[in-house]
């Protein structure tokens, strides 16, 4: 499973601006990383009129998905996931997942942006292990707000150090919720499916499989 730190913040705070400028920089350093954003608004339309999918998608299509050489974009109904199933179901190839606002998501890591130190979100939930803010605030881990190199620096050191070699061997969803499993249950798992796999002509290396099984009725 990839970390998830998410930036909150009231609106116009500068989260995109920040957490933008992070991404840039764990790039630069070679990791993979996916950002998810939240929105309050509704109604958005990312298909202008008149382009091939949004006929598709005024035409009822559940999902579209647009393949150009460079890029693939989908566009789908919110399947109602909280932010680590999205972050499992989407992004478990990723070194880490950004989040941009899910300010009530729990059991996940938060950095807030803050301009106003009277209005501090860090007393009203839960997970703030950061802030970037130009206030004085008294506590750990207090960034300027343009000191994003040194965010990601610790952002690099509190979870992405050794990250490449302790990913999970098995990841499993059940209804788009994450199961965690014991390291023994991950391994006796990955061993029936590749042991099974064996059996069948599957050109070889296997590097990643992945199974999603639909049980009749629900059952």
């Amino acid at each position: 499973m990839p970390p998830i730190v998410t930036f909150i913040g009231w609106h116009n705070s500068g989260k995109t601006t920040l957490a933008s400028r992070v991404v840039r920089h764990l790039k630069e350093r070679g990791f993979r990383v996916a950002v998810i954003k939240s929105t309050k608004e509704e109604g958005l339309d990312p298909d202008s009129p008149g382009t091939d999918t949004g006929t598709y998608r005024r035409a009822g299509a559940d999902s579209v998905t647009l393949l150009a050489p460079d890029q693939m974009v989908i566009t789908m109904p919110n399947p109602g996931l909280n932010l680590v199933s999205l972050a499992h179901r989407f992004f478990s190839d990723m070194d880490m997942v950004i989040g941009e606002g899910f300010k009530e998501a729990r059991q996940v890591a938060k950095i807030e942006v803050c301009r106003d130190a009277a209005r501090l979100l860090r007393d009203r939930v839960t997970g703030v292990i950061a802030i970037a803010t130009d206030q004085s605030i008294a506590g750990d881990h207090i960034f300027r707000l343009d000191e994003s190199r040194e965010l990601a620096d610790f952002l690099e050191k509190r979870f992405l150090h050794g990250t490449r070699d302790e990913q999970e061997q098995v990841v499993l969803l059940v209804n788009g919720s994450r199961v965690v499993l014991k390291d023994f249950v991950q391994e006796a798992l990955a061993g029936s499916v590749t042991g099974f796999l064996g059996t069948l002509k599957i050109p070889l290396p296997m590097r990643q499989i992945e199974l999603k099984i639909t049980l009749p009725d629900g059952k």
